[in-house]
């Protein structure tokens, strides 16, 4: 605003001698008005101070004439490079591109397809799934306690939210409450894991509320990582994985050792492959921890009871830590197969192994029946964690202040549930069952279908919300996708995108074996649009062998 001023005075001081005493007067009073207009409009607190408000053009034109520029302290060189070596394939490039694509859509560009179909991550509410009426019903009776007055809501969510309340600072959601979370919640975690292992005594002194798991497993894997060189420490994680681990590998400079799941098995654990990874890794990193996710993302297996106790025993001998990741609990298709808890399997092999294998075990709101992603609500168990130890990680989750208590909050309706006797019953085994009877269903009709698209084989959807099928990528696909430096399976998934408007996360974002291709897609989509998705990918994926395979039978 002054440098405008500046050069309205110096025109019309440069116009002087060329005007009559009238005009130029007349000039002045113009000028005059529109500087005030601009001082009106731009004046405000710093001006009251006697400083001067410079515009960032502004100041880099004075910069430039004192012949220096200030230069960036954060940039690519400067970064962090453990920033830059996270990869999360989930929202990767693949994700940005569509969010593109569907942003032009709403502005009218052109495409070959009316909608992006985004199957690419486990969010249930964002493909269509309702809430569960009963854990909104408790969180807004948290949220606005004036509504426990309304004859609305029944009573059984409002015991509940009462109960929640009395355990918050001021009896209000919006206080922090303790780092491992509000006490009450806590306890209701460990009774749930009681019952849910048949009477495997939880202490909820082992019970930490964290900000969906991965809170917790990051938390975890930070209290791991320790050692240089040759002693630094080793994490063992399944192939393909959840990229959350390699991505929290990379940015506390852990080591990965994969140990790769038997994709002609089901995806079941090998005990001879763990043994394999962990005797290769122990020349070049010390192995301290194995992460195990069950049922599996992205594979969607269930693992047998066998494989938790061949897991526990290897753990046992090589003195490992154990991380189960069990968030898709709840999440089992196959009617023959059933969830084992790593804790309860435990349990079962014995006081030796039970006392001693240290245990942290992981469970969120986001998945299972209620999918409420956005309340970043979750827990972790621990056992058997040296009790210095366990101080130093509660300061160490002090550093957060606390998890979401709205998400807590979510959390205790997941644990603590309608009885029979109460009046909510009803009404949420009726939803909670149509949830999971759906994805049970598509699961099925997932796994059917892919099964019967020429070079795709697609493993049982055994539970979880994923199917990851294995994809034929004739060669001459193979390296032009190489020529434009990419992998295989990227370059399929951005074809299919682009031609399609289905969004999925190539396998290779996950970790898979040396020349074979994958991706991953959710079972999240309403029965009809997952339909739609499955036959437009079969009509790709046939277009696709035709056009750089025409002379090669596709292998299954």
């Amino acid at each position: 605003m002054h440098r405008l001023q500046h050069l309205a005075n110096r025109s019309l001081i440069a116009g002087v001698f060329d005007q009559s005493p009238a005009l130029v007067r007349t000039k002045a009073r113009e000028t005059a008005c529109l500087v005030q207009s601009i001082r009106l409009k731009t004046q405000g607190p710093v001006e009251q101070y006697g400083l001067k408000r410079f515009s960032t053009a502004e100041a880099t034109v004075i910069l430039r004439e004192n012949g220096k520029m200030r230069e960036k302290t954060l940039t690519m060189d400067t970064l962090n490079p453990q920033v830059k070596a996270v990869e999360y394939a989930v929202r990767g490039p693949i994700v940005t591109k569509a969010g593109d694509i569907e942003r032009g859509l709403q502005q009218g560009q052109k495409h070959p397809f009316t909608e992006v179909i985004k199957a690419n991550i486990g969010d249930s509410h964002a493909m269509g799934q309702k809430p569960i009426t009963f854990l909104r019903q408790v969180v807004a009776l948290c949220s606005f306690p004036e509504l426990l007055n309304s004859s609305s809501f029944p009573e059984d969510a409002k015991q509940r939210a009462r109960r929640i309340l009395q355990g918050c600072g001021g009896q209000s959601l919006g206080s922090y409450s303790a780092s491992q979370g509000v006490d009450c919640i806590r306890q209701d975690v460990a009774v749930y894991i009681e019952q849910r292992d048949k009477g495997v005594p939880a202490d909820w002194d082992n019970i930490y509320l964290t900000t969906g798991a991965s809170d917790g497993i990051v938390s975890i894997l930070k209290m791991l990582v320790s050692g240089q060189g040759r002693s630094r420490s080793g994490v063992m994680i399944p192939i393909p994985q959840y990229p959350l681990y390699s991505a929290a590998i990379s940015e506390l400079e852990a080591v990965q050792i994969n140990y790769y799941l038997d994709e002609d098995n089901c995806w079941a654990l090998d005990i001879n492959e763990l043994h394999r990874a962990y005797q290769a890794a122990k020349e070049h990193c010390h192995p301290r921890v194995i992460c195990i996710i069950n049922p599996g993302n992205p594979t969607g297996q269930v693992q047998s009871r066998k494989c938790i106790e061949d897991v526990l025993h290897f753990a046992y001998e090589e003195n490992l830590f154990v991380m189960s990741d069990e968030v898709y609990q709840d999440n089992v298709y196959s009617p023959d197969l059933q969830f084992h808890s790593f804790k309860k399997v435990l349990y079962e092999m014995g006081p030796e192994y039970f006392n001693t294998v240290e245990l942290a075990s992981f469970h969120s709101t986001s998945k299972g029946y209620s999918g409420e992603c956005g309340f970043r609500g979750g827990y972790m168990e621990v056992l058997n964690l040296d009790l210095e130890v366990k101080a130093q990680l509660v300061k160490l989750l002090s550093v957060r202040l606390c998890p979401p208590v709205s998400g807590q909050a979510a959390m205790d309706v997941i644990v603590n549930p309608p009885l029979p006797h109460e009046p909510s019953y009803l009404q949420f085994h009726k939803e909670k069952s149509a949830v999971l009877g759906a994805l049970a269903e598509k699961a099925q009709v997932t796994e059917q279908t892919l099964n019967t698209v020429p070079g795709i084989k697609c493993n049982p959807v055994q539970g979880a919300m994923y199917a990851f099928p294995r994809i034929f990528i004739p060669p001459r696909a193979v390296e032009e996708a190489k020529s434009l430096g990419m992998s295989p399976d990227m370059m399929y998934c951005l074809r299919l995108l682009e031609e399609t408007g289905i969004c999925l996360v190539p396998g290779s974002g996950f970790g898979q074996r040396e020349g074979t291709y994958h991706f991953r897609m959710t079972i999240l989509p309403t029965t009809e649009k997952l339909k739609v998705l499955l036959e437009k990918l079969r009509d790709f994926h046939i277009k696709f062998l035709k056009e750089y395979a025409s002379l090669e039978e596709p292998k299954r």
